[in-house]
């Protein structure tokens, strides 16, 4: 018998002893590594992907609505500056994307098209900064 089988058999007499002792056989298992580098160059990994995947700022804050709500709730009179100058005075009753409608106790109500509407601000706030009594 030729010593190459000799020593096959000797050793594995010792692997079958070191199992029985409780030792274990430990393989390494090795990953593909083309695998590994085709997934380490996918898009989601580089640096690029997160700059484009940055979130984009929303369109509307909805400061807008909150403001128009929080002084209809409060009835807060207000002055509203049209842009050919003209001031109305009045509460603000209901609101849209286009629109306001104001409440003027000495005047017929107002439905206002936004786009002619130069600024507003509260009644007690005069211009000037003099409050108005």
């Amino acid at each position: 018998m030729p010593s190459n089988t000799r020593d096959a058999r000797a050793r594995g007499a010792a692997r079958s002893e070191n199992l029985e002792a409780g030792d274990m056989n430990r393989k390494l298992i090795r990953p593909d590594l083309t695998e590994m580098k085709d997934h380490r160059h996918t898009p989601v990994t580089t640096p690029k992907y997160f700059r484009q995947r940055r979130a984009t700022p929303p369109d509307q804050t909805n400061a807008e609505g909150n403001y128009y709500l929080k002084q209809m709730a409060n009835k807060t009179r207000m002055v509203i500056v049209l842009k050919d100058g003209e001031e109305l005075r009045g509460t603000i009753e209901w609101y849209d994307k286009w629109a306001l409608k104001v409440h003027r106790p000495d005047a017929p109500n107002i439905l206002l098209m936004k786009d002619n509407v130069k600024y507003m601000f509260k009644e007690n706030e005069d211009k000037d900064g003099e409050l108005e009594e």
